[in-house]
């Protein structure tokens, strides 16, 4: 009777461990997926303050186009995925309209701090772009954990669910249609 009550015992403890070490390991990748998640912000900061400046600039070569280019102040922290997916899409959009407007006015583009800046913008897409990677990585790693027996039984235990991708806008996907 001693032998089955030890027996017992030293698989409850081995439970307990497994189940404790697994769920350190489902929030030690959550914690990773929140540190993926601010160096996305961080950058998405970078950009839109950068945009900002070009904006700053721009404003005095085109003052009818304020409407269209000030989008970019209403784009800010705390968002979802969903919604930073959405406020990057809008940046890029309003980067490319300033790059044609930048070619609208020879004058701007041969400007100082307009190079200065469009070059700070392109270090801040690298930064972006390995933010995005980053946080992707961190995300796949959490789903296929989440999802794989026995960790999964321990994920649905604590409520982990599978979390969204950082995705690339749909235009981008597509192949550019180079016209003559």
């Amino acid at each position: 009777m001693e032998v089955i009550i030890i027996v017992v015992a030293i698989v409850v403890v081995i439970l307990v461990g497994w189940y404790i070490g697994t769920s350190n390991k489902l929030n030690r990748a959550v914690v990773k997926i929140e540190e993926a998640d601010s160096g996305i912000d961080v950058a998405l900061t970078k950009r839109y303050d950068a945009l900002t400046k070009m904006l700053e600039i721009t404003k005095g070569y085109a003052k009818h186009e304020k409407e269209t280019l000030g989008e970019v102040i209403n784009l800010r922290k705390g968002m979802s995925i969903a919604e930073k997916q959405d406020a990057n899409n809008k940046m890029t959009e309003t980067f490319g309209k300033i790059n044609v407007l930048a070619e609208a006015y020879p004058e701007l583009k041969s400007s100082e701090n307009f190079k200065t800046l469009q070059l700070s913008v392109a270090d801040v897409e690298e930064h972006l772009q390995a933010a995005r990677r980053l946080y992707n990585a961190n995300i796949s790693s959490y789903n296929q954990e989440i999802v794989s027996f026995p960790t999964s039984i321990v994920a649905g235990m604590k409520g982990f669910v599978k979390k969204e991708f950082f995705e690339a806008d749909e235009a981008k996907k597509e192949d550019v249609k180079m016209e003559f």
